[in-house]
């Protein structure tokens, strides 16, 4: 074997790249080596090779999955510049959201005024049209917008009245890390005609322990503690018991909306 080739070892060493990383990337088709020995099994290396194994090196040090990084590692550097700098923003959002989440957490309990306006009703039920997705918190202002505009337009083109209360119905606690079912919905009367991922459901008549959420709250992350007003609420209240998924309700009470949990009261 010529000597413009580098073992395994020493083509790592120079990359500063573990034998255990090499394997994994050559495995994975984005470093593989420039030659096997078939008798031996040893792998070789050329120098050429080193600049790649170094930028792979770097952008896993980033935490990007490999899938990522071989599709960056192919790009121009004018191109991988670009998409560095979009994932960077991104991260950098990320990070902001979570760091509002553990504002929200650790101020939680400054807003005890919040649940002196807690109320309980009892809601008829009413049909309404949805769509339901499994999605993140940073995915959830695009999803609303456009779930409603779609459900009030087939409702249009299907002759029926859309301007129905909007429901957002919340099955999971969704955050920029964790993936949730929700469900937006807008009241309907009528017959209406499902179509692709719309559906139709009947809400249940329930009694609903709501708080209209003041000016400023509405947004990640003071609306967090909105939600912890009520549950603390029900908490203090023991023949109060929630039976189902909390959910918003647009218009609200002289508000914007209002976060409602169906509850059962012994």
């Amino acid at each position: 074997m010529a000597r413009e080739h580098l073992l395994a070892g020493e083509f790592g060493a120079a990359a500063r790249l573990s034998p255990k990383a090499l394997r994994l990337y050559a495995e994975q088709g984005l470093l593989p080596p420039a030659w096997v020995d078939p008798a031996t099994g040893y792998r070789y290396y050329s120098p050429d090779q080193l600049p790649r194994a170094r930028l792979v090196a770097r952008l896993r040090r980033l935490g990007l999955p490999l899938a990522r990084i071989a599709v960056l590692a192919d790009l121009t550097p004018q191109d991988r510049a670009l998409e560095l700098r979009g994932w960077l923003h991104s991260q950098r959002s990320l990070l902001d959201d979570r760091a509002a989440v553990v504002e929200a957490v650790q101020g939680s309990s400054a807003d005890t005024g919040l649940a002196a306006a807690v109320a309980m009703r009892d809601v008829p039920a009413v049909k309404v049209l949805g769509r339901r997705h499994r999605i993140d918190s940073t995915a959830l202002p695009d999803f609303l917008h456009t779930a409603e505009q779609d459900i009030r337009a087939h409702l249009r083109a299907s002759g029926r009245p859309a301007d129905g209360r909007r429901f957002v119905f919340f099955e999971d606690l969704i955050t920029p890390d964790s993936y949730g079912y929700v469900e937006a919905a807008v009241a309907c009367d009528g017959s209406v005609e499902p179509v692709d991922d719309l559906h139709l459901r009947l809400v249940p008549a329930h009694t609903a322990v709501y708080l209209p959420v003041p000016p400023g709250h509405e947004d990640l992350p003071l609306v967090l503690r909105v939600y912890d007003a009520v549950e603390a609420w029900t908490d203090a209240h023991p023949g109060v018991v929630c039976t189902g998924h909390p959910y918003e309700i647009y218009p609200g009470t002289g508000t914007r909306f209002d976060v409602a949990y169906p509850v059962t009261v012994h």
